[in-house]
């Protein structure tokens, strides 16, 4: 199982597998070519159907500029491995291909060649499920960040500084940011009236207003283009960050414990990249905000006191409760319904940390058969309904009056 870096990636929306992964892919294409005088794309699947809403095709060009780069959409193909699929070109001066390469965009920011697919890297991880993990720390007494602690390389906390950093730089620029959002649906931001009605409110209003405004702030960001950090991906962005945030600043955790907390919600979500899938595009939303509301309510439940099995309760919530969600972005922009989404699954994530606390940390379903039960249920999903703006909100608000 690999690092918990692979989950926290630093880099601009609007989204992990249509922008940041392509953007990967190109530069590592265009240093293999270094002679070439021009590109030529082949953008599959759900790349190609919600590309340009992701803005695919303007990181293409700025990343392989100043040469150009001829993209070709084919929304109705996929090749054999993910439904986000590439097949990049280099020309010579004739036109004449000199060299080409098959990568995917496999969620998270993450890209694997067709070659490299199955070719397994030594594992960060030696345990690769949470009953395996949930095992060793009952025999042990470890605490789940402990077990990150161990099997991670010691410059681990310096990293996930630098991600608490961009997390918290990401929810302060989206609260000062107004207007409206790039693109066609003319989306008002509104993270920061969220936060100025949140600020005299009731605790429990304050609580779902606060938690939402930092949510709307990361994804609205998000959805404009900013730095953010994947968590698990773009799209979820603003889950995990404004739990934290929220929680840091109503019970004034040290920074140190807020990290221990993000390396336990990097664990939750290798777990679920390896044993079922964060893309959209492969298994629907609940893959992408269902690990998110997972991971953010695992570092809330370990904030708020919890054992390894409250914790572990907590996550399994986090993801059951989202069984079935549909990937459906109206116009192939990550701004409806992903926005909102972001919002209720950070409040959700609290509620779900609270519940497990107050139990004694048994229930029925474990954590891993909730991850299989999400990996089952994506692959049964119609394709339509995941990350191609074919059905859902996406075809329901075209076929309407707007």
């Amino acid at each position: 199982m690999e690092s918990i870096r692979e989950i926290f990636r630093i880099g601009h929306g609007p989204s992990s597998s249509h922008t940041m992964g392509p953007n990967r892919a190109a530069k590592k294409f265009k240093s293999m070519y270094p002679g070439a005088k021009s590109f030529q794309v082949e953008l599959y699947g759900s790349l190609a159907a919600t590309g340009r809403g992701h803005l695919t095709d303007k990181v293409l060009e700025e990343t392989m500029a100043p040469l150009p780069i001829k993209i070709l959409w084919k929304a109705e193909e996929t090749l054999p491995k993910h439904p986000n699929g590439m097949i990049f070109r280099a020309l010579d001066e004739k036109g004449e291909v000199i060299g080409d390469w098959s990568v995917y965009s496999i969620g998270g920011g993450a890209i694997r060649g067709h070659i490299e697919w199955d070719q397994t890297p030594a594992p960060v991880y030696p345990l690769s499920s949470m009953d395996r993990i949930l095992a060793m720390t009952e025999k042990t007494g470890i605490n789940l960040w402990e077990y990150v602690e161990q099997q991670e390389d010691p410059g681990i906390y310096d990293y996930l500084g630098e991600v608490w950093q961009a997390m918290q730089g990401a929810i302060l620029q989206g609260l000062e940011n107004e207007g409206r959002l790039p693109g066609p649906l003319n989306l008002q931001r509104k993270a920061a009236s969220y936060r100025v009605k949140s600020i005299n409110s009731a605790r429990m209003v304050k609580e779902i207003g606060s938690v939402s405004a930092y949510a709307l702030a990361v994804a609205e960001e998000n959805a404009g283009g900013g730095e953010v950090v994947t968590a698990p991906t773009c799209g979820s962005c603003g889950v995990l960050p404004a739990v934290l945030h929220y929680l840091q600043e109503s019970y004034d955790f040290s920074d140190q414990r807020i990290l221990r907390a993000l390396a336990t919600a990097g664990l939750i979500g290798i777990l679920v990249k390896k044993n079922a899938s964060i893309s959209g595009a492969e298994v629907g939303c609940q893959g992408e905000i269902g690990t998110a509301c997972a991971m953010a309510a695992a570092a809330a439940a370990q904030l708020l006191g919890g054992t390894v099995n409250q914790i572990e309760y907590a996550a399994e919530m986090g993801i059951e409760h989202h069984l079935g969600l549909t990937c459906d972005p109206v116009q192939g922009f990550v701004q409806i319904p992903c926005i909102e989404r972001n919002a209720a699954a950070g409040v959700k994530a609290l509620h779900c940390a609270s519940y497990a606390v107050f139990s004694d940390g048994g229930h029925r379903i474990s954590f891993d058969e909730v991850v299989q039960t999400m990996k089952e249920t994506g692959l049964d999903m119609q394709a339509a309904y995941k990350e191609t703006s074919q059905k859902g909100l996406a075809k329901n608000w075209a076929n309407s009056d707007n």
